[in-house]
């Protein structure tokens, strides 16, 4: 049980959005002082593990209710705080500092809570986790992140055909440019590619991507029929604060790493050493075990009550948080980084391509 009880840990950020909205004041700024200030220290107090659990354990906590529950449970706490979030926007007189604060806040939380649980649930093939996925993606404008993330970051991940893979020396916020706009485009392709070898016309009633937008322009039309332009654009900023967490993410992920091509021109098979990781226990549990990700793209299908340590995975000089506020200063990210990525590219190339 005491497995299942740490992800209660999770909590802490519904939590703070709470105290947030309640108390407002300095306190809105809440989300940054937890995700980015309490986190990152507490971080570097404790210390990480590479334990890995045994088969039999594995096998028992992968069947386990209780994970996929606690997953579940955040899509009513999502939609409860967003609906509380529009509630004092239009009823409680907020300072700038507040709305500022407030906006931020709501953000973090919906790219903690609403897109990296969404991710998780992506890779599931129940009708009902797929319709949770939709639901927490929704708020962050973000719903077609699982087709391009399923079918196109996958199947490209550590490539220049890839997205979410930053490239040696990009800034991060080059990187966004180039990644929400090319992660949109390219959800639109594999959509397409998917109905045509399927015999049916891209346009038309089948396209996923064309619901999806029909979905959120509705959800934008509701907030602006409850609340006017100031709601509306006050969604859109959350929303575009929560795929930017998302983003950055994306960002530390795979910062550098390569895939070789083989000699028949296609790119080796994912390794281990294609993703950067993080052992720091905190991160892991509140971002779902996130932060071991080389096993996430070893096997899709794997929880992430289950996901393992390899030795052979590059680890972050930090944990995730820490990470990203490092990657926000380029010159910083670079002295940390750069030295890591040449050395895996050096040890790379002593190995047959697999």
């Amino acid at each position: 049980m005491h497995r299942e009880l740490k992800y209660l840990w999770a909590y802490v950020i519904p939590g703070v959005l709470v105290a947030v909205l309640a108390m407002r004041g300095l306190m809105s700024y809440g989300g940054i002082l937890v995700a980015f200030i309490a986190i990152p220290l507490l971080e570097l107090l404790l210390s990480g593990t590479t334990k890995n659990m045994s088969a039999k354990e594995e096998e028992i906590v992968a069947k386990s209710p209780i994970f996929d529950l606690l997953l579940y449970s955040n899509v009513p706490i999502v939609w409860g705080l967003l609906s509380w979030y529009f509630y004092i926007l239009l009823t409680v007189p907020l300072a700038t500092y507040e709305y500022i604060g407030i906006n931020i806040s709501m953000g973090i939380f919906l790219g903690a809570m609403g897109i990296n649980v969404a991710h998780e649930l992506g890779h599931r093939d129940t009708w009902y986790e797929q319709i949770f996925t939709k639901l927490l993606l929704l708020p962050n404008l973000y719903t077609h992140f699982t087709i391009e993330h399923n079918r196109g970051h996958h199947v490209n991940i550590a490539t220049e055909e890839d997205a979410a893979s930053a490239r040696y020396n990009e800034w991060l916020y080059a990187f966004w440019v180039r990644s929400v706009i090319t992660a949109y485009f390219s959800a639109w392709r594999l959509e397409a590619k998917r109905l045509r070898a399927e015999g049916k016309p891209a346009l038309s009633v089948h396209n996923e991507m064309i619901w999806l937008q029909i979905l959120q322009l509705g959800y934008l039309g509701i907030v602006w029929w409850i609340g006017g332009t100031f709601l509306l654009l006050s969604a859109i900023q959350v929303a575009v604060g929560g795929f930017l967490m998302l983003e950055t993410v994306n960002y530390i992920e795979h910062y550098g790493l390569r895939r070789r091509k083989t000699e028949n021109g296609r790119y080796e098979r994912v390794q281990p050493w294609h993703s950067w990781n993080s052992n720091h226990e905190l991160g892991r549990i509140m971002l779902y075990e996130l932060t071991r990700h080389s096993d996430h793209h070893y096997k899709t299908s794997r929880k992430y009550q289950v996901l393992r340590h390899f030795d052979e995975s590059p680890q972050l000089p930090y944990g995730y948080p820490l990470s990203m506020i490092c990657a926000m200063l380029p010159p910083l990210w670079f002295a940390l980084m750069n030295p890591k990525v040449k050395a895996i590219a050096e040890k790379q190339a002593t190995l047959p391509i697999s």
